[in-house]
């Protein structure tokens, strides 16, 4: 398979990789956004209602137009991860992983044994329906997949060289909403600046690419600089939300200096 998955792309970029959540049940929408020159999605199903048949339609059409595609999965559960991994997926993040003893077993159930749990199906997608042989089934999913957790509480970001030791983790994600929420401080605090710092020099100590999220392309831009290696920018309800409100503005502004002219 000559296909890079997230992992490989990232290994092998030279830049920081820019992506968006995706929250629409819409082939047209991913066609857009591939178009628009993003280089990955998250297909997000923590805080959205879609299905797995959603995120299966959307992962083909972006890998076809040449986009890789990442699933949050609604919780930590590990109960989609099997099923999102036979379907071709170029990476998964767990949510809400707040102790080592959860991250550990959450990279397990993505890595194949003996290192993991998790299990074989290479007459799937992931196998190209059984078009490619079992060692590069084995080998693309070890090599190119991203096996990424989500640190989000103070603890668990302190904690973040512990965590970035686990055996298969080739991922790591911090959720500065929830960290924010969680401390009751703004991003801004010295204390949530300290603990970015902890988790982004613990992330270049292990090798591990480190994403986050950010609302604008000037976020996008910092957050780069910074150190992070893939970075979601908005989504594609916010940013059809924005250009429809702006072009509403527009016409109601230009409405209201024509009855005044």
């Amino acid at each position: 398979m000559t296909r890079l998955g997230f992992a490989g792309r990232l290994a092998e970029a030279d830049r920081c990789l820019f992506g968006t959540w995706v929250k629409i049940p819409s082939m047209e929408t991913v066609e857009i956004l591939a178009d628009a020159g993003f280089d990955y999605i998250v297909v997000d199903q923590e805080h959205s209602p879609l299905t797995m048949e959603a995120a299966y339609r959307a992962m083909v059409a972006a890998q076809g137009n040449g986009m890789s595609v990442i699933v949050r999965v609604p919780d930590r559960s590990g109960g989609y991860l099997q099923r999102l991994l036979d379907m071709g997926v170029d990476g998964v993040l767990v949510p809400r992983v707040i102790s080592l003893d959860q991250a550990r077993d959450a990279v397990r159930q993505m890595t194949f044994s003996p290192r993991g749990d998790r299990g074989a199906g290479y007459t799937a997608r992931a196998g190209r329906w059984g078009a490619v042989s079992f060692a590069d089934y084995i080998a693309w999913g070890d090599t190119q997949v991203m096996r990424a957790v989500q640190l989000e509480d103070r603890e668990t970001v302190a904690a973040a060289d512990e965590i970035l030791s686990i055996d298969g983790l080739n991922g790591v994600f911090l959720g500065m909403g929830d960290l924010t929420l969680s401390t009751g401080l703004p991003a801004s605090d010295p204390e949530i600046q300290g603990l970015v710092d902890t988790f982004l020099e613990a992330a270049n100590a292990h090798g591990v690419p480190a994403g986050t999220a950010v609302q604008t392309s000037s976020e996008a831009l910092a957050a780069a600089e910074r150190g992070y290696r893939f970075v979601m920018v908005s989504n594609d309800t916010s940013l059809m939300r924005t250009a429809a409100s702006s072009l509403v503005k527009e016409i109601h502004e230009g409405a209201l200096d024509a009855v005044h002219s």
